[in-house]
């Protein structure tokens, strides 16, 4: 038998259709634009490498003691039980000295401060430490002195011949802590001056604390201005701490707790003699130390 070849037709040629260009009307949904964000790659620019911003830390305080102060300190054992009106604590026949304080300030971080208390120490001011009480003792933590009121009361004379202090707000006059025992400060959160003495035009607030140690005062920092350190004297500073104060009992604390809760004025002068020493301890002379090299070098805060 024999073979027969089946012969298929020949396919035409292929051409193919070419692509039409979009229409110029084509509009895009936003499903085509999402189909079309994951299918195509996305080309990621060079990142311009960037630098380093960070600054330089501030300086450190200026704590260049730039002029020095004394301060003694005496008790005057019967000055409240056997005085005459208007008679002034440096007069005191039987004073009984503690010994002295040498304060060096710092006049570069708080000018002002240091001034007027220079004027203070010198009497200056129109006014004087000298002959007015250490009024406060707070145990392990400061002392308080300057107080304004009546002289005959050991308390200091309203000063007339001070520069109006504007360091009391700003923030680089708080930047020092009372990190450690002889920080001198000027009194802001502690000042206890009495509401008509503040309300006065002429106001110029001079009350001190200095700190006792043996550890720091954490509460006091960012609220009082500190603008010097002992530099003699810590044994004094000790000897005035341990002086015993008045201590209200736990009841009376909290019979004055509930009178101030109800508005009652009381209170606050009841508290008024918490803290104040048993003995009068008072500053029985002051004034600047003129030494022939007056600047040195800064001091720990």
């Amino acid at each position: 038998m024999g073979c027969y070849a089946t012969l298929l037709p020949t396919p035409p040629p292929y051409h193919p259709t070419p692509l039409k260009p979009p229409s110029p009307n084509l509009t895009l949904t936003r499903r085509s634009l999402l189909f079309l964000s994951t299918t195509t790659t996305t080309l990621s620019l060079p990142t311009t490498p960037t630098l380093s911003t960070t600054l330089p830390p501030p300086p450190p305080p200026d704590t260049t003691i730039t002029s020095r102060v004394f301060l003694d300190f005496s008790i005057c054992p019967n000055y409240f039980t056997n005085r005459n009106l208007g008679d002034d604590l440096s007069n005191c026949q039987d004073s009984e000295k503690i010994g002295q304080l040498i304060l060096g300030l710092y006049g570069n971080l708080v000018p002002i401060t240091v001034s007027n208390f220079k004027a203070m120490c010198t009497g200056s001011s129109g006014s004087s430490y000298k002959g007015t009480l250490v009024h406060k003792i707070f145990p392990g933590q400061f002392f308080l002195a300057g107080k304004q009121g009546r002289k005959d009361k050991g308390e200091v004379k309203t000063p007339m011949e001070l520069i109006k202090n504007n360091e009391s707000i700003e923030s680089k006059a708080f930047v020092l802590e009372h990190s450690r025992s002889g920080v001198v400060s000027l009194a802001l959160s502690e000042n206890d001056d009495d509401d008509d003495v503040k309300f006065n035009t002429n106001y110029h607030n001079v009350e001190f604390l200095i700190t006792t140690g043996p550890g720091p005062c954490p509460m006091l920092d960012g609220k009082n201005i500190v603008f010097g350190t002992v530099l003699e004297g810590l044994d004094v500073v000790t000897t005035i701490a341990a002086i015993p104060t008045y201590k209200p009992s736990e009841n009376i604390r909290q019979y004055n707790d509930f009178a101030e809760r109800i508005g009652d004025g009381r209170a606050k002068t009841a508290r008024a003699i918490w803290n104040k020493p048993l003995k009068t301890v008072y500053i029985s002379d002051c004034g600047e130390l003129k030494v022939a090299k007056p600047t040195l070098s800064p001091s720990l805060p």
